[in-house]
């Protein structure tokens, strides 16, 4: 699920950049140095929204460089156990398949989709029912729920499942 969150960085900024801008220097240092990061506790930083505090620099011994408290809000991403996401799937093998929401990547197991759904390998490996009316292939989207989350310092790696109610393959043209 998304949040809007205040998060704290002390940022790092060489003394060419001092001057009437500084500001602005500093805040585009902070957008490319964060956003589109992962931390373990906080989740995916998708976008910062705004800057609430610039504190006073500390210079640095020996370098120059000068430390800045950044208080800043933004909008984060951090997947549950239990929520219902729209993904896309990446790759399809016989252990399952890896399916992308965003910038979190989902493995759904084979025991996790629907008896009826059999492997069929070749050039466009897929997982296919009975009838043939429903494929899941290399780029479908599928709705699938989260069922177990692994968090490391900076990943989150999540399982999901398509075997329950309203769940799989989105879409008309399979």
């Amino acid at each position: 699920m998304f949040f809007h969150m205040v998060l704290e960085r002390n940022m790092q900024l060489h003394p060419r950049h001092f001057g009437r801008d500084l500001r602005e220097k500093l805040v585009a240092k902070l957008m490319k140095d964060v956003e589109g990061t992962c931390s373990g506790r906080h989740g995916f930083v998708v976008g910062i929204t705004g800057i609430e505090n610039v504190g006073k620099g500390l210079i640095r011994d020996g370098t120059g460089f000068v430390t800045f408290p950044v208080k800043y809000q933004c909008v984060v991403f951090r997947p549950f156990k239990g929520e219902i996401l729209e993904a896309v799937v990446t790759m399809v093998n016989k252990m399952g398949f890896f399916a992308e929401a965003g910038p979190v990547q989902i493995f759904v197991s084979n025991h996790l989709i629907p008896d009826d759904m059999e492997f069929q390998s070749g050039d466009m490996p897929n997982y296919t029912t009975s009838d043939r009316s429903v494929k899941i292939e290399k780029e479908s989207e599928v709705r699938l729920k989260i069922i177990g989350t692994r968090v490391d310092a900076t990943e989150i790696f999540c399982i999901g499942t398509i075997k329950d109610d309203f769940l799989g393959v989105l879409g008309g043209d399979q």
